[in-house]
């Protein structure tokens, strides 16, 4: 396939990788399908639960996206009590897990920062077995603002110990790019998931990856560059 067109900035010293947790790193639109129509009906009433929209604004916390779409706050109990209910049938992403320890084997840091709140996306994580490869855990609750900002993010890179210039963030929403760029990370617009591809790319990411293991690839190749004395200042591989 042919490198993606997108422009690559440089990424000295790769030292961690933040990476949204929906759409990412497991695959929960089914259930949060379920969930959203359930606590719809259940507060709002008849009608077509509006998931699409609801979609549209992923990575941002719930209570906001109700706060967007005009919908009743309330949804968020109903929400939450169903997520947890269906959370058995979330499946991580095919290629996920072999990426997360191959990052651990290169010795880069990763951190989880969630529209979920942290109980939700901690609580999830254990479950799926996942929770023990991730230095931070950070949901939506723990900042004082949520995605688009950067607060999320930052707080992430703080308990990693880990300067901004040396991190890279990784997600399946607008939201995501933009909270990185604000915190001065290099975002990665994944897209294996349900994302729109089209907005990710008309949000201008750093780059693109097609499936988890080219994470791995990324941080693979800022090793080799950063053991390269003569090589200058890395830069992110174009991929797509």
């Amino acid at each position: 396939m042919p490198a993606d067109p997108l422009p690559a900035r440089p990424v000295p010293g790769l030292r961690a990788v933040v990476f949204d947790l929906d759409g990412v790193l497991v695959d929960s639109f089914a259930v949060m399908r379920e969930a959203f129509a359930a606590a719809y009906r259940e507060v709002v009433g008849e009608g077509d639960p509006p998931f699409r929209e609801y979609c549209a604004h992923l990575g941002r916390y719930f209570p906001e996206i109700m706060r967007i779409m005009g919908l009743p706050p309330d949804m968020e109990a109903p929400f939450v009590r169903e997520s947890y209910r269906l959370q058995s049938r979330v499946r991580v992403y095919d290629g996920v897990p072999a990426m997360l320890h191959r990052l651990r084997d290169l010795g880069i840091r990763t951190a989880v920062a969630t529209g979920k709140s942290g109980a939700r996306a901690r609580s999830l994580l254990g479950d799926l077995g996942l929770l023990p490869l991730f230095g931070a855990v950070i949901g939506s609750d723990e900042v004082p603002r949520p995605k688009p900002a950067p607060d999320i993010v930052r707080r992430a890179l703080r308990e990693l110990a880990v300067p901004p210039g040396a991190a890279v963030m990784v997600g399946d929403a607008v939201s995501d790019l933009r909270s990185a760029r604000a915190a001065g990370v290099a975002s990665a617009a994944a897209v294996w998931g349900e994302g729109d591809e089209a907005g990710l790319r008309a949000a201008a990411p750093d780059f693109v990856v097609r499936e988890p293991a080219e994470i791995a690839r990324l941080a693979e190749d800022q090793g080799e560059r950063a053991g390269d004395s003569n090589s200058g200042s890395p830069e992110i591989p174009r991929t797509g």
